[in-house]
């Protein structure tokens, strides 16, 4: 019977790097918040350009926080199962005395 050894390459990523690489989506989301508003405030003489700056950057942190806590999902792994010997109904009796 041959058996097939997990690669370490298939292995889901750590906790940590998990919680590295979200913390990382997070930071450069809301790193981009910053610059739309310091432009709708640059651009407040036109005010249709501050208001898109604005509606940009409104969403943002809510869109940040929902993509930090989203964790990926776990693969389904197939469990390879040794079959068990089938058993004869009277197998299990050892001498019964005869």
């Amino acid at each position: 019977m041959s058996r097939r050894a997990a690669l370490i390459t298939t292995a889901a990523p750590s906790a940590g790097e998990q919680l590295a690489r979200r913390r990382r989506k997070y930071v450069v989301m809301m790193a981009c918040r910053i610059p739309c508003l310091v432009l709708a405030g640059l651009t407040a003489h036109v005010w249709w350009l501050a208001l898109a700056f604005l509606a940009i950057s409104v969403p943002l942190p809510w869109a940040a926080v929902l993509i930090a806590n989203d964790v990926p999902a776990r693969r389904a792994e197939r469990v390879d199962r040794v079959p068990l010997p089938s058993r004869s109904p009277g197998a299990g009796r050892q001498g019964s005395g005869e």
